[in-house]
């Protein structure tokens, strides 16, 4: 039933975005009964020694506490964990609420999660059923389910690549036909129906990807802590196009913002779909006129049966053509 409704997604970060804590310093690395200042120095000055990239490098900090100390990393633990992520206020219905409005207006639409946190930790929370898909750093596990090894480590920076899987709807991690070229026309999102809600300066690359490419940027910031730099900062910087507390709840500013960028994104698809009503007879018109050129201006080169064929599909594309032409 909607397979021919337009689609927009929009994409989340996970922490400060829609939950106003950050996973790994106030759930995770406690559960470990370890100093969070302590782990985070030591994972800086682990990745600096070995030039390694740092995610992966408290990735794989986590896995070396977690056999120091015997206690084992399963999916289920880091679930359990996202059972008792905080979240903003109006969170959990937001996306229904959203996904309604954006329905009653004739937009199908999708929700994406695209986060440096951890993959399990978000799948065990309260909104994880609301996503299409869940993007952020994973593990691999043995055969008895235990973290072994990082599987995927996300950054601010490789965050990008999932604004062209959605866009063209090569969703799994593995497909490199996100490298391909793809007309504006065959996307399955167009870029201009995609909005990214993120916090702070890690989310630049994909709030400036996004609005360059017509779509929307919209910054929050803590409706308590009310520090509101950082989003001034990429507003002046024109990374953004909205900036709201993080309040979800439906007389929200944030809602009301969305609520403009789904009729927007309405109005537009309206118009597309009425120019491609105007498109087609006028394109019927034009290959009409290049085919009686081709009848008049060559008729010793064509056999009888070739300006029969001509003249059936003529008389196809004028029926095609409504109103007066000759």
């Amino acid at each position: 039933m909607t397979e021919n409704r337009p689609r927009m997604a929009i994409c989340y970060d996970f922490d400060k975005t829609l939950s106003p804590d950050d996973m790994q310093t106030f759930t995770l690395i406690p559960s470990f009964g370890i100093d969070k200042d302590k782990f985070w120095a030591e994972t800086d000055a682990f990745a600096r020694e070995n030039s390694m990239e740092s995610n992966l490098s408290w990735m794989f900090m986590l896995v070396r506490y977690s056999r120091f100390l015997g206690k084992s990393l399963k999916r289920e633990y880091f679930r359990a964990i996202g059972a008792q992520v905080e979240l903003y206020r109006g969170v959990t219905d937001w996306f229904a609420r959203t996904t309604a409005y954006a329905a009653q207006r004739g937009i199908e639409l999708e929700h994406y999660i695209i986060s440096s946190g951890l993959k399990e930790i978000i799948e065990g929370s309260a909104i994880a059923k609301n996503f299409k898909r869940i993007y952020a750093s994973s593990y691999l596990y043995t055969t008895d389910g235990v973290a072994e090894w990082p599987a995927q480590a996300i950054n601010y920076t490789n965050k990008t690549q999932f604004i062209f899987r959605i866009a063209k709807g090569f969703l799994e991690e593995y497909d490199e036909r996100v490298n391909d070229s793809m007309p504006e026309e065959n996307l399955r999102i167009p870029y201009e129906n995609i909005v990214y809600i993120g916090d702070s300066a890690t989310d630049i690359p994909c709030m400036r990807l996004v609005k360059s490419k017509g779509g929307y940027s919209v910054g929050v910031y803590d409706p308590e802590k009310n520090n509101r730099a950082k989003v001034y900062k990429l507003y002046n910087d024109n990374r953004l196009n909205f900036y709201a507390p993080a309040d979800y709840t439906e007389r929200s500013n944030l809602y009301r913002y969305m609520q403009q960028i789904i009729d927007e994104v309405a109005a537009r698809e309206q118009i597309k779909s009425e120019r491609e009503i105007l498109r087609q007879p006028a394109e019927a018109y034009k290959m009409r006129s290049m085919l009686e050129k081709l009848e008049t201006g060559y008729p010793e080169k064509l056999t009888p049966q070739e300006i029969t064929e001509l003249q059936k599909l003529e008389a196809m594309i004028k029926s095609r053509t409504p109103g007066e032409i000759d």
